[in-house]
């Protein structure tokens, strides 16, 4: 990590942190690190990701993806929209990512249990929640908090995303190993990122209902083996799914006005 950087992140850590509410009113301590930073941070992250693993050439499946991603930060608060950027990563995990500064990132296995557009949009509305609800900025703060300092160069990146990445991301000093990015949020944050996720999917135009469909094929893909990295990190798969076809009841009314108003995405 450049010495600025490094500078910039220890100032940070130091600095008054602040109290504020999530998009679902639970309350948040943040601002170890201010928006830029972390911007900054999910950018080389990003970067450093699409040195260090292959991205799919598949233009089918890239179209998809960003078909889908453009969709869903369509419908993001004006702060949050941007020009988002996404990558494909030959990887057979079913697994998904955004960091802020604007990135998504899919593995291409995440097709398998993802099969069709709608169970699309709910993997990369769920972790875009996560950048808009400052799931990124609130785990920082709170490794800065319980060290007095922000000791984050020990996270281990392949506790979610595989231990290939985990290995090429500590070989390379990666800021991803460094700041926690993508290490599992807590349970709450998990959850929030859902509730979050499956709005802003029936925002859209995709079927809030598809992501109760999600889940199902993440399960079945887990039957008699491993978990996947993305489900295992989440939490208990059968009560997530209640929760899902809840609040979905809830939001066909939200998806149904979108899709009146044209919000009808083919991808």
């Amino acid at each position: 990590m450049k010495p600025l950087l490094l500078g910039l992140l220890i100032a940070g850590a130091v600095a008054a942190c602040a109290t504020t509410t999530s998009p679902t009113g639970r309350t948040q301590v943040v601002g170890a690190v201010s928006q830029q930073q972390l911007d900054q941070l999910g950018a080389q992250a990003f970067a450093q990701m699409k040195t260090q693993k292959p991205q799919s050439n598949d233009a089918r499946l890239n179209a998809t993806m960003r078909c889908v991603v453009s969709a869903v930060t369509r419908q993001l608060p004006p702060t949050w929209r941007g020009n988002w950027e996404s990558a494909l990563f030959v990887d057979s995990n079913p697994n998904a990512f955004a960091l802020p500064g604007g990135k998504v990132g899919l593995y291409t296995g995440i097709f398998t249990v993802a099969r069709n557009q709608d169970q699309l949009s709910a993997v990369i509305a769920h972790e875009i929640g996560h950048v808009i609800s400052r799931h990124h900025d609130e785990r920082i703060t709170r490794q800065a908090g319980a060290s007095g300092a922000l000791q984050v160069l020990g996270a281990i990146l392949g506790s979610r995303y595989g231990q290939g990445v985990g290995n090429a991301a500590m070989q390379g000093g990666s800021i991803l190993a460094q700041a926690g990015f993508l290490l599992p949020g807590s349970r709450a944050q998990e959850t929030e990122a859902d509730v979050v996720g499956q709005r802003l999917m029936a925002e859209a135009g995709f079927d809030p209902r598809q992501a109760v469909n999600l889940w199902q094929n993440m399960i079945a893909a887990s039957s008699g083996s491993r978990p996947p990295q993305w489900l295992s990190t989440h939490p208990d798969p059968q009560s997530r799914i209640r929760e899902l076809q809840q609040r979905a009841a809830d939001l066909v009314p939200v998806y149904d006005q979108a899709r009146a108003a044209g919000r009808r995405p083919n991808c």
